[in-house]
């Protein structure tokens, strides 16, 4: 509320007359971030579509606005622009027969997906910047240790990963894991879908 105040160029305590908590102040910013890019666009009758563009318009968001990851994994906002983009999501799912237990919760479990990945893509890049060391150099510099993991053979699977596996390497690895993931979610939902669109 201090940080508000002062680039209001106001006291704290006057803010008080517009909030009546932090929480409140919290809200509304989640609510104003809900609004970018002119709120969630017109439903377009394709579910997976509409979810895919849901999710990577989010996962953008929290790429611009990191703060509100722990926010957003908490109760939920009320605002108008957080309840059209709720009903958005909600509203892709409708003609689908599920009931509407299963359409939060698969939602729910969108967000949380495009939440969870975000923040360990943000927590990557944070390293990066803490360290001074990027992703090649770090991995070249850690070739010695896990060739001898793999020689050791305890961990078979894990040696796989390191040997043959492509995504942990490529370039475009962060892109291609969550549209990878991404697509799974959105097949086990079709796959269990009591009405075919």
């Amino acid at each position: 509320m201090r940080r508000v105040a002062k680039e209001l160029g106001t006291g704290t305590a006057s803010l008080y007359r517009y909030l009546a908590s932090k929480d409140d102040l919290l809200d509304l910013m989640l609510d104003a971030v809900a609004a970018e890019d002119g709120g969630p666009p017109a439903p377009t009758g394709d579910w997976r579509g509409d979810l895919r563009t849901l999710a990577y318009r989010s996962r953008a968001t929290i790429h611009r606005h990191p703060w509100m990851t722990s926010l957003a994994a908490g109760r939920p906002s009320l605002g108008p622009n957080s309840l059209d983009a709720t009903e958005h999501a909600l509203a892709a799912l409708d003609p689908l027969g599920f009931d509407i237990d299963v359409m939060i919760t698969v939602v729910e479990t969108l967000h949380a997906f495009v939440r969870g990945y975000a923040i360990g893509e943000l927590a990557q890049q944070e390293a990066v910047r803490r360290s001074g060391v990027g992703d090649q150099e770090w991995m070249d510099a850690h070739a010695p240790y896990l060739d001898k993991v793999v020689k050791a053979g305890r961990h078979p699977l894990l040696a796989r990963v390191i040997r043959d596996a492509e995504l942990p390497h490529a370039a475009d690895s962060a892109e291609r894991g969550f549209q990878l993931g991404l697509e799974r979610l959105l097949d086990g939902w079709e796959a269990n879908l009591p009405i075919r669109p």
